[in-house]
């Protein structure tokens, strides 16, 4: 139980109707979850007005509600109310929790690509050194080794307060987040308090939700402008935007660069198959990972461990064991030599970088067949642009269906047909049925050539109509080249 005010230090509300002398169990936003116990928080979203649904929660018992406008003469109903009902729940959230953040160094990933990559090595290399680690990602969320199914990129503040202090009391020393622009702009990260920020990149994604590009930017680089003076900020200085996000921040800053000059500076030798060989402050490094946007995660992760306070030595050793995440350019071969390769890039900029690296590659006489295509329910601006990088970069293309969702694919397929001209047209097959587009770049391969399953990476399900169907990238792959031994 936690007292109304305990839960209201730092909160800026506006004034309180009722009971203030309440005490609270849990804290909801969902009206169907509201009991006598709970704090129930009214949040305006972009289907439905929590504030529809006061009625239902008091006649659940529900004694106490966060509400962004006052409601009338209620008895026996608390109403606390405040500008910002999201705000209100992320610090009330950080309050309930007992302000976890602040007891372990949480260090949060953003850019467009390689927050999971980032992060899930960052997690993997401070545990192979012996730390206890928390990992909030993607792919799948973690304390030291229990593993807990991802829903969201960055979950909502009282799931990611929650875990948070679950990975206290586990005693773990570090968590590593990746933080996307949704939750930057929902306020989820609100209250808490970070050790330092890494910045990737940022290139075309999300305009669905933030509309513009320019707008996309100045989200992301709210969460540098939040940073305290205590924390380290991170950048990638090769993006062109990297400078840009840390203008206004009062954490210290620190650069990172493959191709300019930085306080943390990297330089490929060799890329191939057999893993990367590069210099990390001119000490060279083989690894097990491959390609330049690789060298580029591992740099940013080399950074953090020496802004960390880990030795040099103890940081190269750990980043040379390190292995591929999941769905981030997984590859598998063939008895026959064809080597596919299942990557989550489902941006240009993410595409053309995985392009780029398989022919930095590939043999040549090799091919390269890619199979590409875009959600839906997502921004439809990329979907032409996908395309038209798929055909320019592959020797075969075939587009086919990611996760439609509520969209119609062949309407998704068209809009990505749509960024080809006549002849590029010809060049692309059509197959909406992903395992059959699978199937036939298996079929049409010969050795040496390489095919790239993008879009999907680690995710199992493929969702149609509301429906998530078992599909599974990587395991599709594997089935069919058992079945060609046969």
């Amino acid at each position: 139980m936690r007292k109304l005010s305990d839960l209201l230090h730092a909160v800026n509300y506006k004034r309180i109707i009722g009971d203030d002398n309440r005490e609270v169990n849990e804290l909801v936003f969902d009206s169907r979850k509201a009991n006598s116990k709970s704090m129930f928080f009214a949040i305006v979203g972009a289907n439905h007005d929590g504030h529809d649904f006061i009625s239902k929660v008091v006649k659940n018992g529900c004694t106490v509600v966060v509400v962004n406008k006052e409601l009338g003469v209620s008895d026996g109903l608390t109403q606390i109310i405040v500008e910002d009902t999201h705000q209100a729940l992320s610090l009330i959230a950080c309050n309930f929790f007992g302000n976890p953040s602040k007891k372990l160094r949480l260090i949060g990933v953003t850019g467009t690509n390689g927050k999971t990559t980032t992060a899930t090595l960052l997690y993997k290399l401070f545990t192979d050194i012996g730390n206890q680690v928390g990992l909030i990602s993607t792919v799948v969320n973690k304390i030291g080794a229990l593993e807990i199914l991802a829903t969201h990129t960055t979950p909502n503040p009282i799931a990611l307060n929650e875990l948070l202090a679950e990975m206290v009391s586990k005693g773990c020393s570090y968590c590593f987040m990746e933080v996307s622009s949704h939750a930057i702009h929902q306020n989820r990260i609100l209250g808490l308090q970070f050790f330092g920020g890494v910045f990737t990149n940022i290139t075309h994604d999300h305009l669905d939700y933030h509309e513009t590009f320019a707008e996309y930017i100045r989200v992301k680089k709210m969460f540098f402008d939040g940073l305290p003076e205590s924390a380290f900020a991170l950048s990638n200085q090769d993006d062109k935007n990297g400078a840009v996000m840390l203008q206004n921040t009062k954490a210290t800053k620190h650069f990172f660069a493959l191709k300019s000059m930085a306080e943390f500076k990297g330089k490929i030798i060799q890329n191939d198959f057999d893993g990367l060989l590069l210099t990390l402050n001119n000490v060279e490094v083989l690894t097990q990972l491959i390609g330049e946007f690789n060298a580029s995660n591992l740099l940013a992760v080399y950074a953090v461990a020496r802004l960390s306070g880990i030795d040099e030595l103890v940081a190269l050793t750990s980043i040379s064991s390190l292995r591929s995440v999941e769905g981030r350019f997984q590859y598998l071969r063939s008895t026959s030599g064809i080597t596919a390769v299942i990557d989550y890039a489902h941006t240009p900029d993410a595409l053309e970088n995985v392009l780029d690296t398989i022919q930095s590659l590939r043999k040549p006489q090799a091919k390269i067949i890619s199979i590409v295509g875009c959600g839906g329910d997502r921004d439809r601006t990329k979907r032409p642009k996908m395309a038209k990088i798929a055909v320019a970069k592959s020797d075969h293309v075939i587009l086919t269906s990611d996760n439609p969702r509520t969209e119609d694919p062949l309407s998704i397929l068209d809009e990505m047909r749509a960024g080809l001209n006549d002849i590029e047209g010809v060049l692309a097959l059509t197959i909406p049925d992903r395992k059959q587009a699978i199937q036939t770049a298996i079929v049409i391969a010969k050795p040496h050539d390489i095919i790239l399953i993008a879009g999907k990476g680690h995710e199992k399900y493929q969702e149609i109509n509301g429906v998530k169907y078992d599909f599974d990238d990587f395991n599709t792959a594997n089935e069919l080249f058992n079945q060609m031994k046969k």
